[in-house]
């Protein structure tokens, strides 16, 4: 028997390879099929089933795909109603695989189709659970996001959680290993570890939402306490996983069409499309197209797209570092956004030769900032960081204004002051100022590496630290 953990980092999401002897298993796979493909392939196995813990919201599976190309059966767990064809089980089901079973535990409360999927071994041991969204590594799912679908409060929802998890997963030996659906940085949970993997005994000693002595109401209370509202795009990718979607394949020829200066140019022009540029944050700002809007491929590249692109139909012009291409076009797909139309052709470079506009962004390094404050110059200096990052350590008078809130907060700037942005690294603040660029902010100055690199400085008024362990989420 093979279990393998497939982690994906910038999407905090973990997708599993079962086989035993030559058949395999997926649960909740990535959007991008092929890599499980070739696995089983070269492991000599034929993929017989796709199970899915419940209908995600913070990624598109790839389980209608895989299921096309190999004929696996796509499992859901009871009260499931894709529109696609699948196997809705019911509770208690055993589905042999090889030597081994997984026996199906309808876990209703992160959604009410929400199932682990226990693993029992050639001799029926009970051995493995994955769990989903149902149990973290540290936490618990989020009973806020299938309130309309299920007709039932926040509070409803995490009731339902508290008698899934005691009735049907405290239940089990201490020794079972429980594998997630996703680890610390998900917007699914609000405390998750950065561990992927644990013993359900570990758990049940250290994960505050399975202690033995807690009651129902105490559960409730602490689950939905300092829940923040989830990104715009989750029920949108809900919707994308319950009734399907193009095929990876189609979105990928689209988005990865190669256009010449002048042909990108007039596709922005006729299309409305926003133009997304994923290069790092200071090359962004030493030269872009303007009204480009940056989001770095390498931070939380997907997340950030899901919560400032507000319409997933929204079509996309890609400027990225040359080679990167499909990678920017699959990361995006990964979160539903399938309308990508193509990428400027020999990038910046490109874009220069050809004589087109190009606009850049002031950048100035925390010792600079440093000594324009000492002078005793007024200096308007925003953390765009989130509250509880202000709150634990911030510039004394720093405003802060969360990038994540960049649209209600944005009237609280005035385009004819000039502004010093900075957040904890220099990747957030450029997404910010790229933004507030392309709606008319044209005096924004850029604090290179952020709050790290002011603190280090020596030369600012901090706020005292406070511990954001002690603060709500």
């Amino acid at each position: 028997m093979t279990i393998e953990q497939i982690y994906t980092g910038c999407l905090a999401q973990g997708a599993y390879y079962i086989q035993s002897g030559n058949e395999a298993a997926i649960i909740d796979p990535l959007r991008e099929v092929g890599p499980y493909i070739e696995k089983a392939k070269a492991n000599g196995a034929t993929i017989k089933y796709i199970f899915e813990t419940h209908f995600h919201a913070d990624f598109v599976s790839g389980h209608v795909d895989l299921s096309k190309q190999t004929g696996a059966k796509i499992i859901y767990g009871p009260q499931a109603n894709p529109s696609f064809d699948a196997y809705i089980a019911t509770d208690g089901e055993i589905f042999k695989l090889g030597d081994i079973s997984f026996k199906v535990l309808h876990t209703p409360g992160h959604t009410m189709e929400s199932s682990c999927y226990l693993l029992l071994d050639k001799n029926g041991k009970e051995t493995a659970l994955f769990s989903g969204d149902t149990l973290f590594i540290g936490d618990v799912g989020r009973p806020d996001l299938a309130q309309k679908a299920a007709h039932m409060t926040q509070e409803e929802l995490a009731a339902t959680l508290f008698n899934s998890l005691r009735n049907k997963v405290m239940t089990l030996p201490d020794e079972v290993i429980v594998y997630p659906a996703h680890g610390a940085g998900s917007a699914c949970g609000k405390n998750m570890s950065k561990e992927t993997t644990d013993t359900l005994g570990n758990q049940k000693k250290y994960n505050y939402a399975l202690r033995a002595n807690m009651t129902q109401e105490e559960f409730v209370k602490e689950v939905t306490d300092g829940l923040t509202p989830p990104p715009a795009y989750f029920p949108e990718n809900v919707k994308m996983n319950k009734e399907g979607y193009e095929s990876f394949e189609k979105v990928l020829e689209k988005g990865t069409q190669a256009l010449s200066p002048d042909a990108f140019e007039a596709a922005a022009n006729e299309t409305g499309a926003v133009l997304l540029d994923t290069r790092d944050a200071q090359t962004f700002a030493a030269g872009f197209i303007p009204n480009a809007i940056n989001i770095g491929i390498d931070g939380n590249f997907a997340p950030w797209v899901g919560s400032l692109i507000p319409d997933i139909k929204q079509e996309i012009l890609l400027i990225t570092d040359e080679g990167r291409e499909e990678e920017v076009v699959t990361r995006l797909a990964r979160v539903g956004y399938d309308a990508a139309i193509g990428y400027l052709a020999g990038g910046m470079k490109a874009w220069e030769a050809a004589g087109k506009e190009i606009d850049k962004i002031a950048s100035v390094s925390a010792e600079e900032l440093a000594e324009k404050v000492a002078t005793g110059e007024a200096v308007n200096i925003v953390d765009v960081r989130k509250d509880t990052e202000y709150f634990a350590e911030h510039i004394i008078d720093a405003e802060n204004v969360a990038l994540d809130y960049i649209n209600n907060h944005m009237s609280t700037l005035d385009k004819d002051k000039t502004y010093y942005i900075h957040c904890a690294g220099g990747y957030r603040s450029m997404i910010f100022n790229s933004i507030l660029r392309a709606r008319g902010f044209d005096k924004l100055i850029d604090v290179k590496g952020g709050f790290k690199a002011i603190k280090e400085t020596g030369k600012f008024n901090i706020s005292a630290y406070v511990c954001p362990s002690t603060m709500k989420s």
